[in-house]
């Protein structure tokens, strides 16, 4: 992990989780899945791994994933081009993904690489850096939350 991000532990009852990942840069975009999956793994969660095309068709599926599971997972790479497509699709994810947090009320991890080239994505996706796994983790807090809230 980054050494800026918060350690976390949680007690959590079994619970499935969606990860929801990108075609697009496999070869990243595996090693996020893997990072997240470890994470849940030794957290006793059960995940499923749906693949999209791209980055833009993350929020509807993992909206739709969450009508059968307990939080989902985002997981991808887009990488700045000569155009202004890398600035549309960014501002439509994310916007995306945070309207489906507050319509669906569960917990979605943002773990979409918005980076400048692909070096920059190779750095976050490694297994002591890794903003798949990051993104597992702040997933689990936020359950863990809810439920405290829940009581």
């Amino acid at each position: 992990m980054s050494s800026q991000a918060p350690r976390i532990e949680v007690t959590l009852p079994h619970m499935r989780i969606a990860i929801v990942a990108t075609l697009w840069n496999e070869h990243i975009v595996d090693q996020l899945i893997e990072g997240a999956q470890d994470v849940l793994g030794e957290a006793s969660m059960e995940t499923h791994v749906f693949r999209v095309s791209g980055a833009f068709e993350l929020p509807l599926v993992v909206a739709q994933s969450l009508k059968s599971f307990d939080a989902a997972i985002a997981l991808g790479v887009v990488i700045r081009g000569d155009t202004a497509h890398f600035d549309y699709i960014c501002q439509s994810v994310t916007d995306g993904l945070t309207r489906v947090v507050l319509d669906e009320r569960k917990p979605v991890g943002f773990g979409v690489l918005m980076v400048e080239n692909e070096e920059q994505a190779l750095v976050r996706c490694h297994k002591d850096n890794n903003k798949g796994a990051e993104s597992a983790e702040a997933v689990l807090l936020s359950l863990q939350k809810l439920l405290e809230v829940k009581g």
